[in-house]
């Protein structure tokens, strides 16, 4: 048997831990760490939230809290046995043992059990099915560990089942897999197979779903290789991809944004051929408002919009920028260098500051310019002069630039 006991799980104990552990041992429940945070602590990283499972039912836990005085927060949780306490301005998200009763693809009805490995069973993938003592000892049912060792992506028992019980497992598997395997293209077939089966599945799952694991997907590693794989699976059709994706584009843009921390909205612009295709997303996913109109730009200005040759590569893009009327007009300007894979235009684009320009209404009233009309056509000429200086020339050149216009 394996006892773990690295820093960063000596590090979970807070006072606030300490005592929930005294709570339950008192009571002679188990309570063990859960999933996610266990495939953490054995990759050697700190897990971001952690999640505890105990044989104690929902009941038994609300009355144990209760009468030892411990805040309790209603996070809606507890009719799939969730319970979170608030010990020590922490809060800990402890859910009772459960099985699968009934599922439709989406939503399962549960009945509690005190059987670790039933709970374990009824988990997407080996890797997030372990738990964990709070004395350092793992169990693990299903060769997580090993899985974790040997960066092996796989579903508990039959891939087909767990599917079916939430077709979002499909991108959850592409997910892990992006984030865990060392390399494209270690699938078993049976795996590949069940999901190229179960694909359609996902067309009753909900955009907003989709959207949170797609992102991941598409921040992670391997994107180009798991996106190719969505349409050979097809799978894209039924989470708002275009049928026809540009995946050539696709495969140049993934290479050219790798160290650039792009949006993935940036990447999966590389997609779209039309500003439809943005659209269509949109529809079935339900992005931000910001996400359709990042998209709708890279599909617009991608092609036309680059750096200039000569000794000012960085021109075009600053002048979209003072031409445009909008507020972040700026970040997506970056986006599209990570998009052409620009990095060091990139980074002089980061560092530079919208110039404002020197010249007021009041300045040409102060030089006897009166009728506001005039005004207006003075300042748009002296903008002109501006901005073929590349936004050098000062108050005093541009007013002298006025005497002689």
């Amino acid at each position: 048997a394996m006892k773990l006991q690295t820093p960063q799980f000596q590090a979970l104990f807070t006072p606030g831990l300490r005592s929930v552990a005294e709570l339950f041992e008192k009571k002679n429940y188990e309570l063990r760490i859960a999933g996610g945070a266990v495939r953490d602590l054995l990759s050697g990283m700190t897990p971001q939230d952690v999640d505890f499972a105990t044989t104690a039912t929902p009941a038994e836990m609300k009355e144990m809290f209760t009468s030892a005085g411990v805040r309790l927060i209603n996070n809606k949780g507890e009719k799939h046995g969730t319970i979170t306490a608030r010990l020590h301005e922490q809060n800990f998200e402890i859910t009772t043992l459960r099985i699968d009763v009934v599922t439709d693809g989406r939503h399962a009805e549960v009945e509690f059990t005190t059987d670790w490995e039933k709970d374990a069973e009824r988990r997407d993938l080996t890797v997030n099915s372990m738990f964990l003592g709070l004395d350092g000892m793992l169990y693990d049912f299903f060769n997580g560990y090993e899985d974790l060792k040997n960066k092996k992506i796989r579903f508990v028992g039959k891939a087909s089942e767990r599917i079916q019980e939430d077709y979002l497992r499909i991108l959850r598997y592409f997910r892990f897999y992006g984030r865990i395997a060392e390399k494209p293209g270690d699938h078993e077939p049976s795996t590949l197979q069940a999901v190229k089966e179960n694909a359609k599945g996902l067309a009753g799952i909900s955009g907003e779903r989709i959207w949170v694991e797609l992102k991941k997907i598409l921040l992670g590693n391997h994107v180009n290789h798991l996106i190719q794989l969505m349409y050979e699976l097809d799978i894209a059709q039924y989470i708002g991809l275009p049928l026809d994706g540009n995946l050539e584009e696709f495969d140049r843009v993934t290479k050219n944004i790798q160290n650039l921390c792009p949006k993935p909205m940036t990447v999966l612009s590389s997609l779209f051929k039309v500003k439809d295709d943005v659209t269509n997303l949109d529809l079935r996913l339900k992005i931000s408002k910001e996400e359709k109109n990042l998209g709708l730009f890279l599909v617009k200005h991608r092609q036309e919009l680059t750096k200039a040759s000569g000794p000012e590569p960085l021109r075009p893009y600053q002048d979209f920028i003072m031409d445009s009327r909008e507020a972040n007009t700026n970040s997506k300007i970056c986006e599209l260098l990570k998009y052409q894979g620009e990095e060091h235009l990139l980074r002089e684009m980061q560092q530079w500051t919208v110039p404002s320009f020197p010249v007021s209404g009041h300045d040409l009233r102060k030089m006897g310019v009166s009728s506001g009309k005039e005004i207006g056509t003075a300042l748009q000429q002296l903008r002109e002069e501006w901005k073929k200086s590349g936004y050098h020339m000062d108050k005093e050149e541009l007013l002298s630039c006025l005497k002689k216009l």
